[in-house]
């Protein structure tokens, strides 16, 4: 992750991405938007020599066809962002489809950035990241600059690379999550193809959550962690609990095990990817401490316990070595000597609990209370 700084620009660049998500524009399976940009030049994908992102998309009619083995994914994962595009591989069947190379957690580089994220000189010097499988690059910033040399943007993950055309077709994760889990489907055998991520009857639900669980919880943990002042962090720590607040009412009311029931969908990637993250490093290291996961919210940790263990994708795609050790020692400004917590301990508790049976919490902080009203 970078620096406060870079960071804050960052957040904003996500929550403008979720906005063209959520747009009119943005339909499902098809996703016209992302599609007509595809059909057309390379120049409405990527505006080169900008900081502009790329905004390709997999589909039969555009210069991405769905091919087995065609592109290749670059991730981190220590990045909840990234997580939700691998996540999606591993749910979907797309790991002999979509190979991966993977980030070390750190070091970031400056307060700027640079160098940004390195891969190993091998596959043993830091567990389970892996060379530049493709180009045998020291830095994930090489790979940016092969798609466009004069690119002014960060050097983030997810990227997801087509070999023909040796270009990037997409490096955002939002954008990913919402056209990547039918990208393939022809190809796929019934169990996986028949997983929909966004079904028709629960779009309406899933575009009003997925609004304020981006704004308040996703990027708003990095919103309280990143706060230049008291001030600051005080405005924005209240925010993440009144959305857990409101998660944890959700799911309790649906009666589980999913968000909206019976039914996994893309807000259970969304959150997983935070909430995974929450107890290990977000309330110690981003002074989200108002509450944690496994004592404040019984249904959330019972959700979270559901997917981990039962669900198969959501523990293999987690990794806590690479989750802590980026947080804590690429962060210089908020954790200058780089020391790791060991805790806690374990990293998601046992046991799935009937979710009837469990006494809904909540964080009861009354700023906390009042911003969950409003949601």
């Amino acid at each position: 992750m970078p620096g406060a700084d870079s960071f804050k620009a960052d957040v904003s660049q996500r929550t403008r991405v979720y906005n063209a998500e959520s747009s009119p524009s943005y339909s499902h399976p098809t996703f016209t938007h992302y599609a007509r940009m595809s059909s057309s030049t390379n120049s409405k994908i990527h505006e080169e020599g900008t900081a502009d992102g790329w905004h390709g998309a997999i589909s039969p009619d555009g210069p991405f066809p769905p091919e087995k083995g065609r592109y290749h994914l670059y991730i981190g994962l220590f990045c909840p962002f990234a997580h939700r595009a691998n996540l999606v591989r591993y749910l979907k069947g797309l790991t002999d489809f979509i190979d991966i190379s993977i980030v070390k957690p750190y070091p970031k580089g400056d307060e700027k950035g640079w160098p940004g994220w390195q891969f190993p000189k091998d596959d043993q010097e830091y567990p389970h990241a892996t060379v530049d499988k493709l180009f045998g690059s020291k830095y994930m910033h090489k790979v940016y600059f092969k798609a466009d040399k004069e690119y002014k943007g960060r050097y983030s993950v997810p990227v997801l690379w087509d070999k023909k055309t040796e270009t990037i077709v997409n490096n955002e994760s939002a954008e990913l999550l919402r056209w990547l889990p039918t990208a393939f489907s022809p190809f796929l055998d019934p169990e996986h193809a028949k997983l929909d991520l966004y079904p028709e009857p629960l779009r309406t639900q899933i575009d009003s959550i997925s609004e304020w669980m981006q704004r308040d919880l996703n990027t708003g943990v990095y919103k309280a962690g990143f706060a230049g002042s008291q001030a600051e962090y005080d405005k924005n720590v209240i925010p993440v609990f009144g959305a857990l607040n409101k998660v944890e009412g959700l799911i309790a009311s649906s009666g589980g095990p999913y968000v909206l029931g019976k039914t996994l969908t893309e807000l259970d990637i969304r959150l997983y990817a935070t909430v995974v993250r929450f107890d290990t490093v977000y309330v110690q290291h981003f002074k989200c401490n108002l509450g944690t996961i496994r004592h404040d919210y019984p249904v959330i940790n019972n959700w979270l316990k559901n997917l981990y263990w039962n669900v198969p994708g959501f523990s293999e795609s987690t990794d806590f070595l690479h989750i802590k050790e980026n947080y804590t020692k690429s962060h210089y400004d908020i954790n200058p000597k780089a020391i790791t917590p060991m805790g806690p301990f374990p990293d998601v508790e046992e046991g799935v609990d009937d979710f009837s049976k469990l006494k809904v919490g909540a964080v009861k902080l009354p700023a906390v209370l009042e911003y969950q009203s409003k949601l």
